[in-house]
């Protein structure tokens, strides 16, 4: 299966954007590897979503939105103080929800 990515980040992250990227990419290919192996099927498709911001309070909000051969999946959190720990996060959620199924 082929999974396309959309990152999506608020103009106050832009300049962590390649941080961003490379914590996305190291959660997909060291957490969810194995869990994505169950949908690699030659006419599946994935996409996941990304969306990240600073809130008005000074901290971080994000969602993960995913659909992957038809299953979709939704994990937000809000009013993270490091962007590192929310993306990670929300990824452990995914990963939780992945060995559901």
């Amino acid at each position: 299966m082929e999974i396309q990515i959309k990152l999506h980040v608020g103009n106050d992250l832009v300049e962590s954007k390649e941080v961003v990227e490379r914590l996305v990419w190291e959660n997909l290919n060291k957490k969810l590897d194995h869990y994505l192996n169950k949908f690699d099927k030659d006419d599946a498709e994935g996409i996941i979503e990304i969306d990240l911001e600073k809130n008005k309070k000074g901290l971080f909000d994000g969602v993960v939105k995913a659909n992957l051969d038809g299953k979709s999946y939704r994990f937000e959190r809000e009013d993270y103080k490091n962007l590192d720990d929310l993306i990670n996060h929300l990824f452990d959620h995914f990963k939780e929800a992945l060995s559901d199924k």
